[in-house]
């Protein structure tokens, strides 16, 4: 800090209004100690005093003056007014407003002043915390202060005339809340949780717990100090744990930690301020819960020297014995769970040893199936172990080994054929009833008595006959190596061999006859058919050979043409290109167009040779320059002459001219079929007829009918002969039909009353009705005399029971 009393600063010291940091002669300010800062900023108050004791600066309502050199010498200025810190205790008790300060200008002699302050708790939020009488200038506080809600105010008074004109500059007024220890220390957690490992050594770290306290830190106030009230339980020792009073760290104070014993610890621990003195200290308490943590000090132990077991022979995945162990540490954990060796016993890897994950059982299991013939019993010793090591400086317990006895059982095992898949090597065709080989199965069962049969499981071709003893193999045909049921010159037989055990056991072997290729196939000619120009050097037939023997037997082949017939020789000719191909062509100049069947001899290479004669049919045509047979040409080569063309396109023509002609009348049938369709009455049309007309009042263009539909057709295709009866009303009358007058096509309209009068007289000539096209009425006419019973009509259904009802009325009708 800077400072001038213009006269040298000669004999000023410095003082601070804060215990925490001082000022030395030349103006240095330090931290007098360790310093805990309550906010980013904080406010103090330099106070510079000179040998006479006195403040030269900051003399309430004092203005010194301050000299300096001008050009007119030495001379006096006024100082600006300045007013030193405030200190306000929290939780006063009033009486409010309660006198601060005085603020005084030494102007007020000579003029009125007016004075007023602004800055937070006065003018600004929290309004009116401060107040200032503005003609004496004292500052009070209106109400009680509380430091954790605010530890200081930073206000400025202000001094004006009666005009508002400034008669000051601003003065800077700090005011700071003394602390008073009115907050108890409060635990950032009511319950902390930490753990420690069992058996750990005095001064352990465990945890730490922490409490805040909201008075001032850099006073007794807030200085928190920590002790343990209780600990639940008290073993093996009642002080098991010790606390750091300053910062809160619980270490270990005592050995004899034991997760086995006591797996919790469960600590209240008291904080307390004004430095832990509980007389005038405010305190609080929080739980800290200690957890013991399992090491692996308890090695497992079996809970028996010896286990045994049974197992089947030839079974695997079996278990055949339960290892139960103790282990006294925490369960499921790597120190609890078991691993399990074999020692000794077991040399081929027979067992292997797996952990149930719940009871943490050893579990024998066959992994490779035991031989009864082998090994009739097996002693096995067994180590447990866990998964994480033994903790320092304990060892692995005698009872971590123990012995483990299994017996096998005999069981029927099934013959097995030693060579399985068996192979032999014969040439095909070798007579039936030829001996193979013996193909004999073993009985693994050396300590039964047992007698093997032997059958045929698959024999595809049925070449093969086994005996039922001794397993030996006959043919029951010829094998033939060309056969489809050869795979590769290979012919595979299955066979069966089963013993007489309890229940009975049975093994299958297979059989491999590789047959060895003899010549006994003649070759084949290809192709069988071709085609040559009827003149040579135009072109030629390439023929080759086809054999279903294999090499040494086939080719190269040799193709001649037999002498007899002589044409053949005569005709044609054999050229040879190579060992498997030759070309056939013409020997002559000309041969005439048509089929030929040319005889060839192929013979392969085989020892001895086989020879086939073949026929090609070659189909001699005339070519075109390009030596392709023309269309003509190959209809001659055909053997078809002109005539017979000719003959061919006759048959066709009046075959089309017959379709046409069916066709034709086929027409003219369905025209006629139209023409003579049969007038139904509209009574017996179950269809209802809509005429729809496009205007109202019908006129002379209304009256002009097609009258063609209310004749009677001409003729009448048939007659149904029937026997007399009961007749339903939907059919026509039996009897004859009495010939209806026949209307011209286009009637005339003036002919309907004709029409219907030569109707009316024809009903009346035909009682039976059979000439209408109508239902039979039975014996209805024209007049309505006579003593005719008309009530059956009723039983026709309702198109006649209107009819009955006008007829069969009575007199009173």
């Amino acid at each position: 800090v800077k400072f001038n009393n213009c006269a040298g600063n000669k004999g000023v010291r410095y003082e601070t209004n804060s215990l925490d940091f001082k000022v030395r002669a030349d103006g240095t300010m330090y931290a007098a100690h360790h310093v805990q800062m309550p906010s980013k900023q904080l406010i103090l108050m330099v106070t510079a005093t000179d040998s006479r004791g006195r403040d030269p600066t900051l003399e309430q309502g004092k203005s010194e003056e301050e000299g300096h050199q001008s050009a007119n010498g030495l001379r006096r200025q006024k100082r600006d007014w300045v007013i030193p810190p405030i200190n306000v205790p929290e939780n006063s008790r009033g009486p409010f407003p309660q006198q601060l300060v005085r603020i005084r200008s030494d102007k007020d002699k000579e003029i009125h002043i007016r004075y007023s302050i602004t800055g937070v708790g006065a003018d600004q939020p929290p309004m009116e915390v401060f107040s200032i009488d503005p003609v004496s200038g004292r500052m009070y506080v209106t109400r009680p202060m509380d430091r954790e809600e605010r530890a200081s105010y930073h206000l400025r008074a202000h001094a004006v005339d009666m005009n508002g004109n400034k008669v000051e500059n601003p003065i800077d007024l700090y005011i700071y809340v003394i602390d008073m220890n009115d907050n108890r220390p409060e635990f950032i957690n009511q319950v902390y949780n930490g753990s420690v490992d069992e058996g750990s050594k005095p001064g352990t770290y465990v945890m730490t717990v922490t409490a805040n306290d909201a008075d001032d830190s850099t006073t007794a106030n807030g200085m928190v100090r920590y002790r343990i009230v209780t600990q639940t339980p008290q073993s093996p020792s009642q002080n098991m744990f010790t606390i750091n009073s300053e910062t809160g760290d619980i270490v270990t104070v005592a050995a004899g930690l034991d997760r086995e014993k006591v797996q919790q610890y469960i600590v209240i621990v008291q904080a307390t301020d004004m430095e832990g003195n509980l007389n005038y200290g405010l305190s609080n308490t929080a739980t800290a819960i200690i957890t013991v943590t399992d090491v692996n000090d308890n090695p497992p132990e079996f809970t028996t020297s010896t286990y045994s077991g049974e197992v089947p022979e030839n079974r695997v995945e079996v278990v055949v014995a339960n290892l139960t162990v103790m282990d006294r540490d925490q369960p499921h954990s790597p120190n609890w769970n078991a691993i399990y060796r074999i020692i000794s016993g077991d040399p081929s890897g027979h067992f292997t040893i797996r952990t149930d994950p719940v009871t943490n059982e050893g579990m024998v299991t066959v992994v490779k199936a035991v031989d009864y013939e082998m090994n009739r019993a097996f002693m096995l010793t067994v180590m447990v172990s866990n998964q994480a090591p033994l903790a320092s400086g304990i060892q692995m317990s005698f009872q971590s080994t123990a012995g483990v006895t299994i017996s096998v059982t005999d069981v029927n095992e099934a013959p097995y054929f030693p060579t399985n898949h068996k192979l032999i090597r014969l040439e095909e065709g070798v007579p039936t009833g030829t001996v193979l080989t013996t193909f004999s199965a073993v009985d693994p069962d050396r300590f039964m008595q047992q007698a093997v049969r032997y059958s045929k499981l698959s024999d595809p071709a049925n070449w093969l006959n086994i005996n039922a003893t001794n397993g030996q193999i006959t043919t029951a045909a010829v094998l033939d190596r060309e056969s489809d049921y050869i795979k590769n010159n290979v012919y595979e037989a299955t066979f069966l061999a089963a013993d007489n055990g309890i229940p009975p056991a049975s093994g299958t072997g297979t059989l491999q006859i590789y047959l060895i290729d003899i010549n006994d196939n003649a070759p084949e000619l290809l192709p069988k058919e071709a085609q040559i120009c009827e003149k040579p050097n135009l072109n030629v037939i390439n023929i080759t050979a086809a054999d279903a023997d294999i090499d040494p037997n086939v080719g190269p082949f040799v193709f001649e043409l037999p002498s007899v017939p002589s044409a053949v020789r005569k005709n044609w000719t054999i050229t040879r290109l190579n060992g498997d191909y030759a070309q056939l062509s013409l020997r002559i100049m000309y041969l005439e167009a048509g089929v030929y069947d040319v005889p060839i001899i192929v013979t392969d290479s085989g020892n001895p040779p086989l020879y086939n004669t073949s026929v090609i049919k070659v189909k001699v045509c005339p070519c075109d320059e390009n030596g392709d047979c023309t269309t003509i040409g190959a209809v001659a080569a055909a053997g078809l002459g002109t005539g017979a063309i000719i003959a061919i396109l006759i048959c066709i023509i009046i075959l089309l001219t017959m379709v046409l002609l069916f066709v034709v009348w086929m027409k003219r049938r369905e025209k006629e079929r139209h023409t003579k369709q049969l007038l139904i009455d509209p009574e017996d049309d179950v269809r209802d007829n809509i005429l729809k007309y496009d205007e109202e009042g019908g006129g002379e263009e209304d009256q002009d009918y097609d009258l063609s539909q209310l004749q009677q057709p001409e003729t009448m295709d048939h007659v149904l002969n029937k026997t007399p009866g009961v007749r339903r009303v939907d059919e026509r009358p039996i009897g004859a039909e009495p010939q209806y007058p026949v209307r011209p096509v286009i009637p005339h309209p003036g002919d309907i009353g004709d029409f219907i009068n030569e109707g009316l007289r024809a009903a009346d000539n035909d009682p039976t009705g059979s000439g209408s096209t109508a239902g039979s009425v039975s014996s209805l006419n024209s007049s309505s005399s006579g003593d005719q019973d008309y009530d059956y009509l009723n039983d026709w259904g309702p198109r006649f029971k209107k009819l009955a009802d006008m007829y069969g009325g009575g007199e009173e009708d």
